[in-house]
């Protein structure tokens, strides 16, 4: 179980209608039904790994500290995390793009290799367009979080719902099948 963070597991920072990730660890508060959707999760027997891109690190506007800071605390609310990927490349120079930055699948690609886990019956929730183009690269079924960003998908996910508990419901009730290219979401 691949999981986007800030906006599906923390609540983001929404300016002009898109989100940003929390610039303290102050700010930085998980959604109310995350730790329990993950843990539903983990006694499901999926593994749980955050895969996050937090360009603001490489574009100097935030500490790679705050960052790891977050992530100390995300482990503290949610022990079930097997990994937190992180991609700090800033996305602005697409000749030196890293494979790891969301779309690209590169995070995901790892951790599986790291953990020995099968993309086709693994699932990636999050709640921006990266999230569920990444998740289509890698072969695994997306469910996207419609929270009503300034900006729209590129492909369509497997499944849209509108908080990380619904995710989690959608995940339970599906058969554990190899992932196939959507229909159109649901």
């Amino acid at each position: 179980m691949f999981l986007d963070r800030d906006g599906t597991l923390n609540v983001p920072v929404v300016t002009a209608g898109l989100p940003e990730p929390p610039r303290s660890l102050a700010a930085f508060q998980l959604f109310p039904d995350a730790a329990a959707g993950c843990r539903t999760l983990a006694e499901a027997g999926y593994v749980l790994v955050v895969v996050t891109n937090q360009p603001d690190v490489g574009r100097g506007t935030l500490a790679a500290e705050v960052v790891e800071a977050q992530h100390r605390q995300l482990r503290q609310w949610i022990p079930e995390l097997a990994r937190i990927e992180v991609c700090y490349d800033s996305g602005r120079d697409p000749a030196t793009a890293s494979p790891r930055r969301k779309p690209e699948p590169g995070m995901i690609l790892d951790a599986a290799v790291a953990l020995g886990l099968d993309l086709s019956r693994s699932w990636l929730i999050g709640d921006r367009w990266r999230d569920v183009d990444c998740g289509h690269r890698a072969g695994v079924r997306t469910i996207f979080i419609d929270l009503g960003h300034a900006e729209s998908l590129r492909s369509p996910p497997h499944f849209t719902v509108r908080s990380f508990g619904e995710a989690v419901a959608v995940v339970l009730r599906e058969p554990n099948r190899p992932a196939t290219p959507p229909s159109g979401g649901a």
